[in-house]
């Protein structure tokens, strides 16, 4: 989910022309990566911003914190702010209603916002949630418009473009080309000792791992992760397609289903039928006087 687009960085300024200064972590970063707090406020929004800069954020107001990301961001020659893990935020909690508000705000700082999350609709982010007085609580009440034609257009929605990441597809050369400039990704930054180039996008390794992953770029990377603290634990300190047959990422994404011998050995699972309950023993009941009568 992004929003805006930062304008040219003004020559003039020391943050563009990636001098120097004592004391700085890294002066020109023109991307920053963050994860939005668990439990998320302006203060922990702001100051999760903050320590990307090792800048100082202890015993500062809200508007000191703001101001110092405002600060940060345009002495960093900023350009895209990317805040991951934003579906965190429910849209049922004030403080993360001030959150949604405090990210709106950070759109007139020329950078360009990226919010990554699952679900983005399903959370609410792009609704607009209400104060329900009786419940004390916000609230976000079912709308026919919504049933209809989906989510209502909000602010936020107005000003916040949706990016759906669907799985990978090899139907077309652009996308083969796609898969395997990801691969390459992936296989530059592997640190195994016998890597060699082509590990991941040499051979049918592409294939390979297209099958093994069912096209999902988590799986993939569940997968290469895997095998790779596996291939080092063995001291094989390589990956190839009879070490990642070993790695099991679920068992809708077994390479080979298991055979009759392999299911047959498998214990069978324990009854959990629930068992009926035993009846009360009624010899010592007292049936009453009506019935000693009738047995006389």
């Amino acid at each position: 989910m992004t929003s805006g687009a930062a304008p040219s960085c003004p020559s003039t300024r020391a943050a563009c022309q990636g001098t120097a200064l004592p004391g700085t972590l890294d002066l020109h970063s023109p991307v920053i990566y963050v994860q939005a707090p668990v439990t998320a406020t302006p203060k922990s929004t702001c100051t999760t911003i903050l320590n990307f800069f090792k800048a100082p954020s202890r015993s500062l107001t809200l508007p000191q914190l703001v101001r110092q990301v405002a600060e940060s961001i345009e002495d960093h020659g900023v350009k895209a702010l990317i805040i991951d893990d934003i579906s965190r935020m429910r849209m049922h909690r004030a403080d993360d209603q001030d959150v949604l508000d405090l990210i709106r705000a950070f759109m007139g700082l020329n950078v360009t916002l990226i919010l990554i999350g699952v679900n983005i609709p399903g959370t609410g982010l792009l609704r607009e949630a209400q104060w329900h007085a009786k419940q004390r609580a916000w609230v976000m009440p079912p709308l026919e418009t919504a049933r209809i034609h989906g989510l209502e257009v909000t602010q936020t929605k107005r000003r916040f473009e949706l990016v759906e990441l669907d799985r990978f597809r090899t139907t077309t050369p652009a996308e083969i080309h796609a898969f395997v400039s990801h691969l390459q990704g992936i296989e530059d930054h592997l640190r195994l000792l016998n890597a060699r180039p082509g590990i991941l996008t040499g051979g049918n390794m592409p294939e390979y791992l297209m099958r093994r992953t069912n096209e999902v770029v988590g799986q993939l990377g569940r997968l290469v992760e895997d095998g790779c603290l596996e291939a080092m634990a063995s001291g094989k300190e390589l990956l190839d397609e009879d070490l990642l047959d070993e790695i099991i990422i679920g068992r809708e994404d077994l390479a080979h289903p298991p055979d009759a011998s392999s299911q047959a050995a498998q214990p069978k699972p324990a009854n959990t039928s629930k068992r009926r309950p035993r009846s009360r023993n009624t010899v010592f009941d007292d049936h009453g006087p009506q019935n000693d009568q009738a047995a006389g």
